[in-house]
């Protein structure tokens, strides 16, 4: 029912910054809530940002204070805003949705939508 295509990505040198955008179709996402996960090889899923239909924002601690989340719901598109990316933060990010937020924000959910993730790389 919804299809998310992430752009963006790509190779940035450690400190610098990158704005990953999600477009979605087949639905409007006015009533989901929208989020980023990214998985690197070698590790597990992570989550890194969520809003909600409302506009309520959260963030995993170790990209507070760097990375902003936003939506735009005419163009139907969430985008993510990476500052000061660490070489340890190179992984595919995912964009996902779900109506539920509990299906993103809560540890141990699965969103019922997910993107095919955009490669982000960050070099030393």
């Amino acid at each position: 029912q919804v299809q998310l295509v992430e752009s963006g990505g790509g190779l940035v040198q450690a400190g610098g910054s990158l704005r990953l955008s999600c477009a979605a179709s087949g639905r409007t996402i006015g009533s989901y809530t929208m989020g980023w996960f990214r998985q690197a090889p070698g590790k597990e899923r992570e989550f890194v940002s969520a809003i909600t239909w409302n506009g309520e924002t959260y963030y995993a601690d170790s990209v507070k204070a760097r990375f902003t989340i936003s939506r735009d719901n005419a163009k139907n598109t969430v985008d993510l805003q990476m500052n000061s990316l660490k070489p340890e933060e190179s992984a595919v990010y995912i964009c996902v949705a779900d109506r539920d937020e509990d299906n993103i924000i809560k540890q141990g959910a699965f969103p019922v939508y997910w993107g095919q993730g955009t490669q982000v790389t960050v070099s030393s």
